[in-house]
């Protein structure tokens, strides 16, 4: 199965590489064709997986990211032409808050919807493989919404984007890869505050955002109802979904986000699905909030979270926006298998206990601060430093993209080398009366698993033998060539199956348990 598998990626590879040849392409553009990290075959397990689901290798993929939950799915066309989830990774760390980017700089992840096309694959990322989401589309830049690189990539290292271990991304890069050797000219990300369901709506009614999830969730319902990939367009600043001529029309109608909605009509068996569904979420809706369902607290100053299995296997590990399964605990899930390794200094969401106030509908509650410690992050390579990519046309991806009628981005990603910041500590007990707020903190660090002392924050590293990195960019050749596949971390280490061809060998040091064991 690996060399099936391996020989049709090698074959597409080799077929490529001639066109790019026989186009008059530079040997960079030609080097990215052969690239070890962005070729490596799907792994056997979930091509079993999809032979199981009914689906093809190359046919068409969707993905859907869920920031509260921190998961990220890959749906995939079956045969009888609808989507069904193939896989669900949990995402290593995700920042800013619940909500929509608005602003560069501003550390949010992206929410919405975006199309990601063969240029927007960024095989030499210094995050060992990367996709660019497309972030602003064209109903963000409407409302003069500014970012860019906003990516999925790997490392578990964030500031805007979504991270994943590497060796996530490596399968989640090779699903989109076959994806597009099969046809599909791009495929859709949707990103999401959370799944949108009754309970969710309910328990976030007072957030701020409020209006634009339920804009988005039409998308979502639109999804959930037919399985199939909805069609968006943007007018009047706002998305359409599904959008068709009216039966009196000559031509399609012509889509603007700033400008008026044209005619347009949603086809009678989507709409009717769609707002039977709406329906039913709305009674369910009203049922929770006429109990008095609680409203999820406003966590001010946090950044961001991380799925409960990679907090789990961090010392001091918080969840921070993300929400852990209930009846699981990080000490539950500590003797739970991560899929994948992180870097030896990691930046998890970190909670403190300094009381905010509470507003009219929410009870008193615990804001958490940002971390401390500076990460590495993606950003976008300057210009001067990379005359090649831009003579070679941004990449042997984006040479793809071009012939085969679609735009090209930049999605070179850099990293900054990770700094740690000491925390002061006080030097004398403190004589301040015991208050309601203090019992609380000490209450919430003595039984909360994962909760801690603010005041004693620092950067959260691995025990590694003496080792030192030079403080300078991170490139992609620092890190293994390949890293072996999630699906497959669990087969018998003396079977074929148990690493991909050509890859590297999974070192014990680099594993969570062994990174974090000696601290726990």
């Amino acid at each position: 199965m690996i060399s099936s598998s391996l020989a049709r990626a090698l074959l597409a590879s080799v077929a490529l590489l001639a066109s790019v040849l026989l186009a008059g392409c530079d040997t960079d553009q030609a080097s990215l064709a052969t690239n070890a990290k962005a070729n490596q075959p799907v792994p056997p397990k979930l091509v079993a997986a999809m032979a199981e689901k009914n689906m093809d290798l190359q046919s068409p993929i969707l993905v859907r990211l869920f920031k509260q939950e921190a998961e990220l799915e890959v749906w995939k066309q079956t045969r009888s032409g609808q989507f069904a989830l193939l896989k669900t990774y949990p995402i290593c760390r995700w920042s800013g808050d619940l909500g929509p980017k608005v602003r560069e700089g501003d550390r949010q992840a992206p929410e919405g919807f975006y199309s990601i096309n063969p240029g927007q694959m960024n095989p030499q990322s210094a995050y060992y493989l990367s996709f660019n989401t497309g972030y602003p589309n064209a109903f963000d830049k409407a409302l003069g919404r500014s970012g860019s690189q906003l990516m999925v990539h790997g490392d578990c290292s964030s500031r805007g984007c979504y991270a994943m271990t590497d060796e996530q991304i490596a399968e989640i890069y090779s699903l989109g890869r076959e994806s597009f050797f099969g046809g599909q000219k791009a495929f859709q990300l949707q990103a999401y505050p959370f799944k949108m369901t009754p309970v969710n709506m309910a328990r976030h009614r007072n957030n701020p955002n409020m209006a634009f999830w339920k804009m988005i969730k039409e998308g979502y319902d639109h999804f959930e109802v037919t399985r199939q990939e909805p069609k968006v367009d943007f007018c009047e600043k706002k998305y359409v979904f599904d959008a068709a001529k009216p039966a009196d029309a000559k031509r399609d109608p012509v889509f603007d986000a700033s400008a008026k909605c044209p005619a347009y009509v949603i086809p009678e068996e989507i709409a009717s699905a769609v707002r039977e569904k709406e329906e039913r979420d709305q009674a369910e809706y009203n049922k929770l909030v006429a109990k008095g369902t609680p409203v999820a607290r406003m966590n001010t100053g946090i950044d961001g979270g991380m799925n409960k299995i990679f907090a789990a296997k961090i010392p001091e590990g918080s969840t921070g926006l993300s929400e852990s399964a209930e009846g699981s605990t990080l000490q539950m899930l500590a003797m739970a298998k991560a899929p994948g390794t992180i870097p030896g200094t990691v930046n998890p969401p970190k909670p403190n206990f300094e009381p905010v106030a509470a507003t009219p509908s929410q009870e008193p509650v615990v804001a958490v601060a940002a971390p401390a410690a500076t990460t590495r992050v993606a950003a976008a390579a300057p210009a001067a430093a990379a005359p090649a990519e831009q003579s070679s046309g941004g990449g042997f991806f984006s040479g793809l993209a071009r012939k085969m009628g679609m735009g090209t981005a930049d999605t070179t990603a850099t990293a900054s080398a990770p700094q740690a910041t000491a925390s002061a500590r006080p030097t004398t007990a403190s004589t301040t009366p015991t208050t309601a707020t203090s019992r609380l903190k000490a209450a919430v660090t003595r039984f909360v698993p994962g909760h801690h002392d603010a005041s004693k924050d620092k950067p959260v590293a691995a025990t590694k033998p003496a080792e030192t990195k030079p403080a300078e960019t991170k490139v992609a050749a620092t890190r293994p060539a390949l890293k072996p596949s999630v699906s497959d971390a669990s087969a018998d280490a003396g079977s074929k199956d148990a690493q991909m061809a050509g890859a590297a060998p999974v070192v014990s040091s680099n594993s969570f348990d062994s990174r974090f064991g000696a601290v726990k």
